[in-house]
């Protein structure tokens, strides 16, 4: 269960911090880009974790 969860959390921080960084580098942002690239971060983070709860079933 904690790696679906993981894994959909972390398709969603992705998916906002791609569309924030595309918003920074439309408008000049660099706050706002540098947001997006460190929420997308987390969101590979969050896959990861996931990825290895899978592996050990959960148990972590």
């Amino acid at each position: 269960m904690g790696e679906m969860i993981d894994k959909v959390k972390a398709a969603a921080n992705k998916a906002i911090g791609s569309a924030k960084e595309s918003a920074g580098e439309a408008n000049n942002d660099p706050k706002l880009k540098a947001e997006g690239a460190s929420q997308k971060a987390k969101g590979t983070a969050q896959d990861i974790a996931g990825s290895v709860k899978g592996a050990l079933g959960d148990k972590i």
